[in-house]
């Protein structure tokens, strides 16, 4: 297929996007340079010219979805950048009040940097996460950006220049004899930044290794996290390696190892365009296993129909719904959260709309310090109204699956903001996710 042109817009030159100029006001405009210069942006020309309807800016969840907004930094910081630019500082200074800001953003929630990071042979593995036994996160470096930017991610340090808040691995080597260390990994995710950036010489570096390796280690499935089918399709039908990438798609799944692609997708919008869907028939002819998976996030589809129509068009497409998370504790996070209370009452009205083949999907779920936590739901116990709750994944295997309760409470938006329930002083995991925190390894 013939290849189709690629263009980015960011910081540098989204004024010259001709929606921008039609549809945006100067105020507006400047409050894109203002958020923009500390969370990161960054679009193309398939995001603008065929997800993002301009008539209905700035309202549109997709708009939203990559388009700084003003509210997404605190009044102090935004009027600390604000100032700054206005008093025409140099980029180095501007840098300076930028990381000023980020810093107070809890940059890596979830004890990424702290607990997740493991060592081979003395050697830090910065690239590498393993927070839970059976998966390994691997961050490949030539992937620590993607096709677009969401304004709700929680991995934004990756995009910003603060180098010592990225997790990025070049080398292959390390990655295998840490798998071979480790017997209980079975699953290896690819993510960053987005995987999918890489062109297939990249791509192939990274995952032939696992396959060349088979037998000497256990993994049996791989991952690859990406956005690329919502922000680029034409990825896997008009780059020019897209036909060399599904090779190797085939490759991995003739192995006998599974390939499970993990799509993010935010919006039904995203499912609507032939270049989306002819990539999606495209992936799963490979043998490919396409799951789904975003946040619940105000502003963008914090509504059971935004859910209930993605579900079914995901079904219908050949997508497997996996997971509905809750905004992380991090940068824009009060633009986004949704109250714990209603995420569930969001995700039980758009789960009751659903046929049976839409309801392998979970949630909502806090991916914590100590784990995936799902909210169950909400019901009232010996007079006292509470969240049911359990882990889906836990930093101990032994929590996964145990349910507990908490106090409701109608403004809680993550796990850091309950209480246990019944007069209990603890949850029953807290006295060794402490004795976790302090001796990590």
């Amino acid at each position: 297929m013939e290849e189709i042109k690629y263009k980015v817009f960011g910081l540098h030159n989204f004024r010259n996007i001709p929606q921008v100029q039609q549809f945006l006001s100067e105020e507006e405009k400047f409050a894109i340079e203002v958020v923009g210069n500390v969370l990161p942006f960054k679009a193309n020309n398939y995001v603008i010219d065929e997800l993002i309807e301009w008539e209905n800016v700035p309202n549109d969840p997709i708009y939203i979805l990559t388009f700084p907004q003003r509210e997404m930094l605190s009044k102090a910081h935004f009027d600390q950048m604000a100032d700054a630019l206005k008093a025409g500082k140099n980029k180095k200074e501007i840098k300076e009040v930028a990381n000023e800001i980020r810093m107070q953003l809890n940059p890596h929630p979830a004890g990424q940097m702290e607990h997740n990071v493991p060592m081979i042979e003395d050697v830090k593995l910065t690239g590498i996460q393993h927070k839970y036994d059976q998966t390994m996160l691997f961050f490949p470096q030539q992937g620590q950006t993607c096709h677009a930017y969401c304004t709700f991610c929680f991995r934004w340090p990756q995009f910003v220049g603060m180098d010592e808040l990225k997790f990025a691995m070049r080398e292959t080597e390390l990655m295998v004899k840490y798998l071979q260390a480790h017997p209980e990994i079975t699953d290896v995710l690819f993510t960053g930044g987005d995987p999918m950036i890489m062109k297939i010489d990249r791509l192939k570096m990274y995952l032939e290794p696992i396959l060349e390796s088979m037998g000497t280690h256990n993994v049996q499935t791989i991952r690859i996290g990406t956005k690329a089918l919502g922000y680029w399709p034409y990825r896997f039908t008009h780059d020019n390696d897209a036909d060399e990438v599904m090779e190797l798609f085939k490759k991995v799944n003739n192995s006998g190892m599974h390939l499970a692609f993990m799509a993010h997708f935010n919006h039904p919008a995203e499912l609507k365009t032939e270049g989306v869907k002819e990539a999606i028939k495209r992936i799963r002819a490979t043998g490919t296993q396409i799951r789904s998976q975003s946040p619940i996030m105000k502003n963008i589809n914090d509504t059971p129909e935004a859910w209930r129509d993605m579900w079914k068009e995901q079904v219908r497409l050949g997508i497997i719904p996996y997971y509905m998370f809750l905004a992380r504790d991090t940068g824009a996070q009060e633009y986004f959260a949704v109250p714990l209370g209603r995420a569930w009452r969001i995700f039980q009205k758009a789960y009751q709309q659903v046929s049976g083949v839409s309801r392998t999907v979970r949630g909502p779920s806090m991916s914590a310090d100590p784990g995936k936590v799902q909210i169950l739901g909400i019901t009232e116990i010996h007079g006292e109204k509470v969240f049911m709750l359990r882990f889906l994944q836990g930093r101990v295997a032994n929590w996964v699956h145990r349910p507990f309760f908490a106090k409701y409470d109608p403004e809680a938006i993550w796990l850091d903001d309950l209480k246990p329930a019944f007069g209990e002083e603890q949850f029953f995991f807290q006295k060794e996710w402490e004795l976790l925190e302090v001796n990590p390894n």
